[in-house]
């Protein structure tokens, strides 16, 4: 018997699959990023910045994998294990209604929806501060934006924007 711990390779490592989805997910980065022209430092081509972010993200993936080999990991199963689902598809619904009326309804009242609804629906807030704080944060985004940095946001149906 030897006295060094021994690595138990599991397939339903989650932190394992995991770190190989982020790995190959970053040597696709770095390859886009290589199509795109590096150029240097003190002249950026396009792939610049998705170069060296794909090296970050396989620097980082390599170190899930390695840690996850080392130490074990959670397995599938108990990753899920008491997963409360509630919320997080709620915001997923959210979100994707948002995306979609973005156009039709415009900026300002699709994002005025989507913060009241979050607000009231994922960790409810008083009606009293949900309504003033929905309208004046996508308000102020909204100014900013198009003000401020001049980027064109859908006006939707009804024009406003």
């Amino acid at each position: 018997m030897s006295d060094q711990p021994s690595v138990r390779f599991k397939l339903n490592n989650s932190e394992l699959w995991g770190g190989l989805i982020g790995l190959a997910l970053g040597i696709f980065v770095i390859r886009s990023g290589l199509k795109l022209k590096l150029g240097t430092i003190h002249d950026p081509g396009s792939g610049f910045v998705l170069f060296y972010t794909g090296i970050l993200m396989c620097v980082f993936a390599a170190a899930i994998i390695v840690a996850s080999l080392t130490e074990g990991g959670p397995t599938f199963g108990t990753r899920w294990k008491d997963a409360r689902w509630t919320k997080p598809v709620i915001v997923i619904v959210c979100l994707t209604v948002f995306a979609v009326a973005l156009e039709w309804a415009g900026f300002l009242l699709s994002s005025i929806t989507l913060v009241l609804l979050l607000m009231r629906l994922i960790d409810p807030v008083r009606w009293p501060l949900a309504v003033p704080i929905s309208i004046l944060v996508p308000t102020g985004m909204w100014w900013l934006l198009k003000h401020g940095l001049g980027i064109l946001l859908p006006s939707g149906i009804f024009g406003i924007g």
